[in-house]
């Protein structure tokens, strides 16, 4: 029996203008794609002829199981994650799992654009110095250690990108955040927030740091924070990365 192998995808916020050729061929060339139903409902447009597993939220651990199985048999799998499968994807897990199942299988991570970047090309240029990203949503991460990571986000005056900023049950953790950070850089700090940044749909908003409490924000928004640099031009958001400009 011929060797399976796993390539763990990450195809972009859901266009196939976003997807890099290589997710796309091995996309196309899987026996089997595997993923969360969401993202396999946004594939199946684009790949109409491929065999599809889905299962639906939380049950990552699951579907993780699903695809090493399939790839054990020998099947050429792809599980597909949005975004980058190494930021908040599956790639980590998958990794985890095989150690764990002694899977004797091939496995390749295949990058892709992760939602950061995508929200920052809408919104400008705001991403042009240091960064991180932190997502406030605590089903993994206890909300106090998020809390701390934003402190020491504002401490060290970074731009701050916020993934899953707030739902129905979370509503006060990014205006917990928004304080943190208001105690390290001015209230006139540009916002941008991107609302399903790549996707049809796509909207944004750039307010400011003091005004993030009234802005419309929700769980399919990103929420990128400048700098103490960070200014907005023309609508955009601009974080300068230092360099000398203009002539001597």
């Amino acid at each position: 029996m011929a060797k399976g192998r796993l390539h763990v995808v990450g195809f972009g916020p859901g266009g196939h203008e976003h997807m890099t050729f290589k997710a796309a061929q091995v996309i196309q060339d899987a026996d089997v794609v595997t993923g969360y139903t969401t993202y396999i409902n946004m594939l199946k447009p684009i790949f109409p002829d491929k065999e599809y597993k889905a299962t639906g939220m939380m049950k990552e651990v699951e579907r993780c199981r699903m695809a090493i199985e399939d790839a054990m048999s020998g099947k050429d799998v792809a599980i597909v994650s949005s975004g980058d499968s190494g930021i908040y994807g599956m790639a980590g897990i998958i990794y985890q799992l095989a150690d764990e199942m002694k899977a004797d299988i091939d496995i390749d991570t295949v990058p892709g654009m992760t939602a950061a970047s995508t929200a920052a090309s809408v919104l400008g240029a705001p991403l042009m110095h240091d960064i991180t990203i932190i997502s406030l949503s605590d089903l993994m991460t206890p909300i106090d250690l998020i809390m701390k990571r934003v402190e020491c986000a504002g401490e060290g005056d970074f731009v701050v990108c916020l993934y899953n900023p707030k739902s129905k049950t979370r509503t006060e953790y990014l205006n917990d955040a928004r304080n943190i950070l208001l105690k390290h850089r001015s209230p006139e700090t540009p916002v941008g927030i991107v609302r399903n940044a790549g996707r049809e749909d796509e909207s944004k908003q750039v307010t400011t740091l003091g005004d993030l409490d009234k802005a419309d924000v929700d769980m399919f928004s990103i929420v990128i924070i400048g700098n103490s640099q960070t200014y907005v031009s023309n609508g955009r958001m601009i974080t300068p990365r230092g360099y000398r400009i203009g002539s001597d």
